[in-house]
């Protein structure tokens, strides 16, 4: 369109050009009157033929020449319009490869930057699953751990129970013992003493025969033996009732003890279990009998719920686990009672 426009305005300036041609030749003859001519007298103009012929050739070169000039005008814009055309395509192709470039970058870095995070993502993983493994690792060596001393707690307690079962047998071996002595002696004193009366009744009915006064004397002195004898047997039977009462005395000190050991113990496992319940106000005047089984040094074994409110008991259970460890005494004979004690669990 561009081209048309300017092939039309060459043709217009040639045409132009022309008419001024024409106008000069027209009035460059001489149509000046002479002072002297008349005024209304026509000066004739003779028109060379050769010279119109002359000046029409070189109007037409001109519009020739004009012509291959705008025909030469017109292929060079021609090849300017299909070079720079040529050029327009060429960049266009080097922006759309540069733009297909650009997107294969971006897809490539994008690609790229989804491996990194898959990458991260996997190394995080690792990770976790190795701080899992590790977490694993070391539960189970904690777990295993406990239950090695549990195990060497209870081996610890079995030994403990079997010393004092094994000393609480020989002791009773040796009252016994003593005691069979004693009856033993007992029973000695009496043959003795009936040997002796039986001995004395003979000796007594002998002597019948020889006098009254003697009989008297004898009876007498029989009936002393006899009382002394008595008396004897009296006292052997009175030390042997104390030393029974002793015995029994003793050993219902122990018990007492043990008793008394047990009921302090078993308040301050109750004092420490409320101390770890999680309280509600609608459990007041409620109660949850529980037993705990423990090791010889108190470590928690077992708990089970018995009877009561099951909130309760669900708290007194959380309770008792979270104290884990009970303080135990040094007696032996309180701690047999307190492995696997009873208790009554009221919130307050």
């Amino acid at each position: 369109m561009k081209a048309d426009n300017n092939y039309t305005f060459a043709i217009g300036v040639s045409i132009v050009l022309h008419l001024l041609l024409v106008i000069a030749l027209i009035f460059g003859s001489d149509f000046s009157l002479d002072d002297k001519a008349k005024p209304n007298t026509i000066q004739a103009v003779v028109i060379d033929p050769g010279t119109i012929a002359k000046q029409a050739n070189q109007i037409r070169q001109e519009r020739e020449r004009a012509e291959r000039a705008e025909q030469d005008r017109l292929k060079k814009l021609k090849q300017q319009a299909e070079r720079l055309e040529k050029n327009r395509k060429a960049e266009e192709e080097r922006i759309r490869r540069l733009k297909e470039k650009q997107v294969q970058e971006k897809k490539a870095a994008r690609q790229a930057e989804e491996e990194r995070k898959k990458a991260v993502a996997e190394a995080k993983k690792e990770k976790e699953r190795a701080v899992a493994a590790e977490a694993e690792r070391k539960r189970k060596a904690d777990a295993a751990a406990k239950a090695e001393a549990a195990k060497q707690a209870k081996i610890k307690a079995d030994k403990e129970k079997a010393a004092k079962e094994a000393a609480k047998k020989a002791q009773l071996e040796k009252e016994r013992a003593a005691k069979a002595e004693a009856e033993a002696d007992r029973k000695a004193k009496e043959k003795a003493a009936k040997a002796e009366a039986e001995r004395k009744a003979k000796a007594e009915a002998e002597r019948v025969a020889k006098a009254k006064a003697a009989e008297k004397a004898r009876k007498e002195k029989a009936a002393k033996a006899e009382a002394e004898r008595r008396q004897k047997e009296a006292a052997l039977n009175d030390i042997f009732a104390g030393l029974e009462d002793e015995t029994v005395q003793n050993l219902s000190a122990k018990d007492k003890h043990i008793n008394d050991e047990k009921a302090r113990y078993a308040a301050i496992f109750i004092q420490t279990i409320q101390q770890n319940l999680l309280t509600d106000e609608s459990y007041i005047g409620k109660a949850c009998d529980v037993r705990i089984k423990l090791s010889s040094t108190g470590l928690l074994l077992n708990v089970t719920t018995l009877s009561g409110d099951a909130q309760v008991c669900r708290a007194a259970k959380a309770a008792v686990t979270k104290v884990n460890v009970f303080p135990m005494p040094k007696d032996t004979d309180v701690i047999a009672e307190l492995v696997n004690i009873r208790l009554t669990v009221q919130p307050e």
